[in-house]
């Protein structure tokens, strides 16, 4: 082939530390354009991102030239950094350590863009907890659970 075609796309979640309510509406209107910005700025496209209190969800699709692992080490520590810098933020800020992040097909592309966007109703059924392992499982990815969380 003359040249590289690539469709790699991710559905990555992670969560504040402990899990605390940390990212308000008004941090959340912000945080996420913020965290599109640096995606976009490593090459790839933020297709979804959305989340509750204390996790996000992102769609996005990344070039064959960037490594996943770098891409989530600058979203997470920028992010982290932006935010507890803005003055209207109150407090301290941080992720948990680790992230899970699945791939995703075209054709579900779809359907995980609007899962992401229903996250507020859909953790009014569910903790993040009980979605995560859920996740995993129809993933089929090995885990303990005394180490999903910090």
């Amino acid at each position: 082939m003359a040249s590289t075609l690539t469709n790699f796309l991710y559905h990555v979640v992670f969560s504040t530390k402990n899990r605390e309510p940390l990212v308000t509406t008004e941090a959340r209107d912000q945080l996420y354009p913020y965290i599109g910005g640096i995606i976009r700025g490593e090459r790839g496209v933020p297709i979804s991102i959305g989340g509750t209190t204390d996790h996000v969800h992102i769609l996005c699709k990344l070039s064959p030239s960037i490594s996943f692992s770098n891409l989530m080490q600058k979203v997470k520590g920028n992010s982290s950094k932006w935010l507890g810098e803005q003055t209207w933020y109150r407090g301290a800020f941080s992720w948990q350590r680790g992230y899970a992040a699945f791939s995703v097909s075209q054709s579900s592309a779809e359907k995980v863009a609007a899962y992401i966007g229903r996250q507020e109703e859909h953790h009014r059924k569910m903790s993040f907890r009980e979605e995560l392992i859920e996740i995993l499982k129809k993933h089929g990815v090995e885990y303990e659970e005394r180490y999903l969380f910090d």
